[in-house]
């Protein structure tokens, strides 16, 4: 599964590089390396929103303090 970080100034500013951070160390924790790919992006035009961060082409807008309920209950469910 592909999720994708905007990493863009706005996102930046709102906590994306946490965000990155607290996801790679969940992936690592639940032994997911082979089943979630992290990837950055540049504004995905949620700058408003965001942190924007997509599941395929769903988009999410998550804070630091939500990433690890946005990762138990997006991410983790859909690899079941």
């Amino acid at each position: 599964m592909k999720v994708t970080i905007c990493i863009g100034s706005s996102c930046h500013l709102k906590g994306s590089r946490e965000i990155v951070e607290i996801l790679q160390k969940l992936v690592e924790e639940n032994h997911l390396e082979d089943q979630v790919t992290l990837n950055g992006a540049f504004c995905m035009g949620n700058c408003m929103h965001g942190v924007s961060v997509k599941i395929g082409e769903e988009l999410f807008s998550v804070q630091p303090e939500t990433a690890r309920s946005f990762f138990e209950n997006e991410v983790k469910p859909r690899l079941s």
